[in-house]
């Protein structure tokens, strides 16, 4: 598939209506949504931010309205189209790196007890960085990777486990337990 004159003119046109790019996708046969994507950054066309819908506008009548005299007119009563609702658009908030995660729900199934053994053991934890990582070293990740504060636990792991007792604890709970904490 080629992007013709023709096909580029159509995209433009449907795009500038404020059609998805899998409706122009499908309307231009051959061509995926991400290939539409594609071709719309590569032409600078706007990105539509300001809620643009999907729906088309409505046409400017037939030309048999325009010739008919002005008294056929005014008999007809006014013909109001029906325009569909506007679709809400949900948007998900974009966190840049270094800033804090909103907390997530998997952190409050984790116990307590787990917890005060985490950070102890933290406290003890060798803080290494990922190219000092071996099968022998906790691979708990710690603060945040956009930051100088990110490091590796670093303890000896558990056998068979890429992590140490107490980061097993909380990586690697027992089904049952988590069951019992959701009740």
């Amino acid at each position: 598939m080629s992007w013709t004159d023709e096909r580029v003119e159509t995209l433009k046109k449907m795009w500038g209506e404020g059609q998805s790019a899998s409706q122009i996708a499908k309307e231009l046969g051959g061509v995926t949504r991400n290939a539409v994507i594609g071709k719309v950054h590569r032409l600078g066309l706007s990105n539509r931010t300001g809620g643009a819908t999907s729906a088309k506008p409505a046409p400017k009548g037939n030309s048999a309205s325009k010739a008919a005299p002005a008294k056929a007119r005014s008999k007809a009563p006014a013909a109001v189209p029906e325009v569909p609702p506007k679709p809400v658009h949900i948007r998900r908030q974009i966190i840049p790196a270094g800033q804090p995660l909103p907390p997530q729900p998997s952190a409050n199934e984790i116990s307590p007890e787990a917890l005060a053994s985490v950070r102890e053991v933290e406290k003890k934890a060798k803080k290494i960085g990922l190219m000092q990582l071996t099968e022998r070293t906790c691979k708990w990740p710690i603060g945040d990777p956009a930051t100088d504060e990110f490091w590796f636990c670093g303890l000896s792991v558990k056998a068979g486990k890429p992590y140490c007792e107490a980061h097993v604890s909380v990586a690697f709970q027992p089904m049952s337990s988590r069951r019992d904490r959701r009740r």
